[in-house]
């Protein structure tokens, strides 16, 4: 048995699970996510618990377990919790700002790229520490909206100027080396 897909889903209190066959609805203090799974896997509320479970050890159903438990585990946290993702930036004269709900971002082109937020997102911008922070309560979305984000001015791997996620390794060349004569 697959030991992520064993292990059973807390529901936190304030958190509402709702299952209907294989179509599961998950509200909470930071929003609202809905979601249909695979008819192989058995989703069940028991107390405040959600388990997973499957029928027999088909590859297909096994390779499901865990996926499902953790994309409905994914589902209760982000409703409870949210998700965030860092982003910074290193470069002379990049800069990022908020204006309103948008994010304004200065990454040494002609013109000032404006993001804006999709439905959920949130985005607080740290200018001393140089940092964008991704907010929401989906964990595909923050996900892919931080990487459309770092798309807009990806690390180049020379000076490492750019945008990069918290933490992440850059990797570098050495530039030429000039011999003189």
């Amino acid at each position: 048995m697959s030991r992520i897909g064993r292990m059973p889903i807390t529901v936190p209190a304030g958190v509402q699970v709702d299952i209907k066959g294989y179509q599961v609805k998950v509200k909470g203090p930071k929003g609202e996510l809905q979601r249909e799974f695979s008819p192989l896997i058995d989703i069940a509320m028991e107390g405040a618990e959600i388990t997973v479970s499957r029928r027999s050890d088909m590859p297909a159903e096994r390779a499901l377990h865990g996926t499902t438990r953790a994309v409905l585990h994914n589902m209760v946290y982000g409703v409870s919790t949210g998700f965030a993702t860092i982003l910074e930036w290193d470069g002379v004269g990049y800069r990022a700002e908020m204006n309103g709900s948008n994010l304004v971002l200065h990454m040494g082109y002609s013109h000032p790229i404006t993001v804006e937020p999709d439905h959920g997102i949130s985005f607080e911008v740290d200018a001393k520490v140089r940092q964008i922070k991704v907010m929401g309560h989906d964990k595909e979305v923050v996900g892919q909206v931080a990487a459309n984000i770092r798309k807009v001015r990806p690390v180049e791997p020379y000076l490492g100027k750019g945008l990069h996620y918290l933490g992440e390794k850059i990797r570098r060349k050495a530039g030429k080396s000039g011999k003189g004569k």
